[in-house]
């Protein structure tokens, strides 16, 4: 490995640049199976007591990292 910097090519720019511009998102959509065996989960009540005590003490958070 060499410490001098290098210079990207022009194909290694134009993918950088079409990447940059692309938006997260899924592959693709649940399958109708999927979706049925995602709502038969059963939920954790201890994941859930958590998750809704996470809900509310970010709804009450001040400072740096508050999201209004």
């Amino acid at each position: 490995m060499t410490d001098e910097p290098t210079r990207p090519s022009r194909d290694t720019r134009a993918a950088e640049r079409s990447d940059a511009e692309v938006t997260a998102h899924a592959d693709r959509a649940p399958t109708p199976d999927e979706e049925k065996l995602a709502e038969a989960q059963e939920l954790d009540p201890e994941v859930v007591e958590h998750e809704r005590e996470m809900a509310e003490r970010g709804a009450r958070q001040k400072g740096e990292g508050r999201i209004p």
